[in-house]
Order: structure tokens, then sequence, then C-alpha cells
């Protein structure tokens, strides 16, 4: 091969290669830009529908006596007291 031959196999490699990079970024943002699109809309969907549930509710409320017990028990046991 002549130098000039591998120059430009060279030159031809680098601009493939960088094409290729040039367009999977391209490609990357705009699926990345969809993406964030519909988070959006499903955001302000669920912003809008009612809440059934009480938002009020406290972790005293949700979790029973015995369950309690058994939670401070291990954070005692884990704290060395």
């Amino acid at each position: 091969m002549e130098q000039a031959d591998l120059f430009a196999e060279a030159l031809n490699l680098t601009m493939f290669g960088m094409g290729f990079v040039f367009l999977f970024l391209t490609l990357l943002v705009f699926v990345t830009k969809l993406m964030s699109a519909i988070i959006q809309k499903l955001q302000a969907r669920s912003a809008n529908k009612p809440d059934q549930e009480d938002s009020t509710t406290t972790l005293d409320q949700e979790i029973d006596e015995e369950t309690k017990f058994v939670i401070e028990q291990a954070i005692k046991l884990h704290r060395g007291a």
C-alpha cells in the first residue's frame, strides 16, 4: 500500500467513526427529550387525579402494635442499648 492510500483509509475510517458517534448522540438527545415529554405528561395526568387515600396518615396508623414493638426492639439491639 502506498502512503496516500493508507492516509485516505485512515481519513475514511475517522470520518465514518465520527459520523457514527454524531448520529448516535443526536438520536440519544431526541430519545431523551421524548422520554422527558412523556414523563411530564404522565405526571400532569396523575397530579390532576384526586387521591382516594387519605394522605394525612402517619406511620403509627399504618403499622400494628406488634410490628412497631419488633421494629423498636431491633433498633435497640442494633444500637447496643
